[in-house]
């Protein structure tokens, strides 16, 4: 049978054709590949307040190009409360909140999804400032003071446990409700003998005017969580691997930071928060003041972040005793630490960027 050439010659195109599709559509898969391999995993983080020292290792990370170099696109935005940010982060409107996490585990026994996925702040950072000169050491030393707190804030079911621990009662005591803008005013003008607040962001700030120390609510029973990471279910379920990443590398960097560079951390708010025309000494003070609040006896020689359930399973317990749970909520409920990467918190903790 002839060979027909045209017809070869037509059928060697049409392979020809086949072949360079095929090969452009390959290379346009692996593309997609390489993209989707390379692309940086965006987050949305939303903080507990407006700048202050507990935002540093946020900043410094930001600074240094930390969450760039894990793969990590990151947006940080302030907040006006940590009531707030729980709300909002439970809703979905973020990826991931910092906040103190006493009000999540609240949340989460009230149906809200949340889960805390690291702790950094891990004693209770609620306490009495008075002046320090005052004479006042503990509870019992509160007769017939006025004390300024916040109806609605965390320190307020808790203020008859810590009275009771110096045997006295409402009826020992003036107390005074401000809101939380006013109570610093209150207090440095001298309208209030003690104020109940965060301590290791309070006390530097009234200092200056007023010399102040803390009675603190952790000495006297009043042990639960502060600051830390949380998210919703959802986002742990479907980002864990950038919400590790992006755990891991805060909680170096606040290791880092309280090894002694506390300074580089103050200066990373300022660089980041310029209108917020920040002092860093006040800053400074506040991030060497979170140090003592970091941990706890079952933390203390655990990598940075990580919780502990016995912590948890004791907090719960008290905020069921303040009416401040709706359900009961068992420790595994409300904290995790699969997110916490031991070596990349080992890493910027020795400060290896």
């Amino acid at each position: 049978m002839p060979v027909n050439a045209n017809r070869l010659v037509e059928q060697g195109k049409m392979m020809s054709a086949r072949h360079w599709i095929g090969f452009a559509f390959a290379l346009m898969a692996s593309a997609a590949l390489a993209g989707s391999a390379t692309a940086a995993d965006t987050l949305k983080v939303r903080l507990d307040w407006t700048p202050w020292g507990n935002h540093a290792p946020f900043h410094f990370a930001a600074q240094k190009g930390l969450f760039k170099k894990y793969n990590l696109d990151v947006t940080i935005d302030d907040g006006n409360g940590s009531v707030a940010t729980v709300q909002i982060v439970g809703n979905g409107e973020y990826d991931v909140g910092h906040a103190s996490l006493a009000p999540m585990a609240i949340a989460r026994s009230k149906g809200l999804p949340v889960k805390a996925i690291a702790g950094f702040v891990q004693k209770n950072d609620i306490g009495l400032l008075v002046p320090a000169d005052a004479g006042i050491k503990s509870p019992a030393d509160l007769k017939g003071k006025k004390i300024a707190f916040t109806a609605g804030s965390l320190e307020a079911p808790f203020i008859d446990r810590f009275l009771a621990a110096g045997k006295l009662t409402r009826n020992d005591v003036e107390l005074l409700n401000v809101s939380a803008a006013a109570k610093a005013g209150t207090y440095m003008s001298g309208s209030a003998d003690g104020a109940l607040s965060s301590v290791p962001f309070f006390l530097p700030v009234v200092s200056a005017k007023r010399k102040s120390t803390s009675v603190n609510f952790a000495d006297y029973g009043l042990q639960f969580p502060s600051f830390g990471l949380f998210a919703t279910e959802k986002s742990i379920e479907t980002k864990k691997d950038a919400l590790r990443r992006f755990a891991s590398v805060v909680a170096g960097c606040w290791a880092y930071i309280l090894n002694g560079h506390m300074d580089e951390g103050a200066q990373a708010i300022i660089a980041a928060r310029p209108q917020a025309k920040l002092d860093p000494a006040v800053l400074r003070e506040q991030i060497e003041n979170i140090k003592a609040f970091s941990k706890t006896k079952a933390t203390e020689n655990e990598p940075f972040g990580i919780q502990a359930a016995s912590d948890w399973s004791s907090a719960l317990e008290i905020l069921a005793e303040g009416g401040l749970l709706d359900q009961k909520v068992t420790a595994d409920a409300v904290f995790t630490n699969d997110l916490i990467d031991k070596k990349i918190v080992a890493d910027l903790a020795a400060g290896k960027f």
